[in-house]
């Protein structure tokens, strides 16, 4: 699976990571519901799981995919912007182009 993520990105999940609640953990991001043609993701801290696939993505980040939802997962692309909030948006262009 590919993960591509935004410089912002990047450095707010080294951020996560480097909380003590963090400590032994990895990033995840998972579908939290399919809606059409495209689905919803979540990003969080998680252990890795048995069905679990690692990926390093572009900005140097291991990040955490189910292979159970590998046709929403593969390709996602994940940013953070700080304006008008902070906020991460994942999306996965290969399904469509809407996001949350």
């Amino acid at each position: 699976m590919e993960v591509k993520m935004n410089r912002l990105a990047g450095k707010e999940v080294k951020r996560m990571l480097a909380t003590k609640e963090a400590e032994g953990k990895m990033i995840r991001v998972s579908v939290s519901h399919v809606h059409g043609d495209h689905a919803h993701y979540d990003i969080g801290i998680d252990t890795p799981k048995e069905d679990d696939e690692i990926v390093k993505t572009d900005k140097d980040v291991e990040i955490l995919l189910s292979k159970q939802e590998e046709e929403w997962l593969d390709g996602i692309w994940i940013q953070f912007f700080q304006v008008p909030e902070e906020e991460f948006v994942i999306t996965n262009p290969k399904k469509g182009h809407h996001h949350h």
